[in-house]
């Protein structure tokens, strides 16, 4: 199994922040081996901001460091970009989330695994499903192509074209 990270970004030259985010990770001597396409989606479960584009990384499993390792990289990468945390869901430069690691769940402070909220988001699981349809959530034993059929969520997707 490969780890998948969801990139996200809305504030700046978006696409750039996207393709900074993939070369920091390879920077970070993490292995990109496949890249979703780009979507521009709404801002779900906060307020009134630009739209983000999303898309997900797969990451070769057999390199990676330790999870927290990997996410403690992602966040160096976030910080290098610019990304502040000043307001909870405020717009961002660039956002790193770690969705999976290969055969590992974890629920510590510095980082839960599955991420715990991706079952409930079109912005994580459209452009992961263009991946990973068959990839099973290891806690809800479902796969991503189920858990998008099933989403409640209804906010508006699409495919990006600059």
């Amino acid at each position: 199994m490969n780890a998948y990270i969801s990139l996200g970004s809305n504030l700046g030259d978006r696409a750039g922040n996207l393709l900074l985010g993939v070369r920091g990770m390879l920077e970070a001597n993490l292995e990109v081996i496949r890249l979703s396409q780009i979507y521009e989606t709404e801002p779900v479960e906060t307020f009134a901001q630009p739209n983000f584009l999303n898309m997900v990384a797969e990451l070769r499993g057999s390199t990676l460091p330790r999870p927290e390792e990997l996410m403690a990289r992602l966040l160096r990468i976030e910080y290098a970009l610019g990304r502040t945390r000043e307001a909870a869901m405020a717009p961002r430069t660039i956002d790193l989330d770690l969705l999976f690691y290969p055969n590992q769940t974890s629920n510590t402070q510095f980082l839960t695994l599955p991420h715990p909220r991706l079952q409930h988001r079109r912005f994580v699981l459209v452009p992961l499903n263009e991946l990973a349809p068959r990839l099973v959530h290891p806690k809800l034993n479902k796969t991503i192509g189920e858990l998008l059929e099933e989403l409640n969520d209804d906010s508006k997707i699409n495919l990006w074209r600059p």
